[in-house]
């Protein structure tokens, strides 16, 4: 590859959903992350991984994102949305998941094992402590009142990370 030639990436699937921010769609969203990733052929961890990632996503917007409190404070009952987009390049699932609630205060400390702002429902504070485990990059994006966005990548398959040599 000659210096300053780009290397061309080809985006061969994409999807993008929209949600209400309740529980019974975090089950939604697992499965059909699970269905668009079939064409790369994943072996059942690589599923297993992926969906328990979008798992811990998914919820956490739902039940962090727009909790009571801010719901009710923000007068925003039955317009909270969760946004999925997912994009496959190459053999990368990237995977973003989006709120406009509550956001988060402080991402570092949200993103420590065990910590948990919602004890009172037996939330364990290991979300992003799996998403990080179970995916191979994860971004956390939040501004407190205007939401959250995480963002992961999931390597499928055993092509190498680096480009191949045409």
């Amino acid at each position: 590859m000659e210096t300053g030639q780009k290397m061309q990436c080809r985006i061969k699937n994409e999807m993008q959903l929209t949600f209400d921010a309740i529980s019974v769609n975090e089950a939604f969203a697992r499965i059909a992350v699970a269905a668009f990733v079939t064409p790369l052929n994943p072996t059942v961890e690589e599923f297993s991984d992926i969906k328990t990632a979008v798992s811990e996503a998914v919820t956490n917007a739902i039940i962090h994102g727009y909790d009571e409190e801010f719901v009710k404070a923000e007068g925003a009952e039955g317009e909270n949305k969760v946004y999925l987009h997912c994009m496959i390049v190459d053999d990368v699932l990237q995977v973003e998941v989006r709120d406009t609630g509550k956001g988060i205060d402080d991402i570092e400390r949200a993103m420590e094992p065990l910590f948990t702002t919602k004890p009172e429902l037996d939330r364990s504070g290991m979300g992003f402590a799996f998403m990080e485990a179970f995916m191979d990059d994860l971004e956390v994006q939040s501004e407190p009142g205007k939401g959250t966005i995480v963002q992961m990548k999931k390597k499928l398959g055993t092509m190498s990370w680096i480009g191949k040599e045409e």
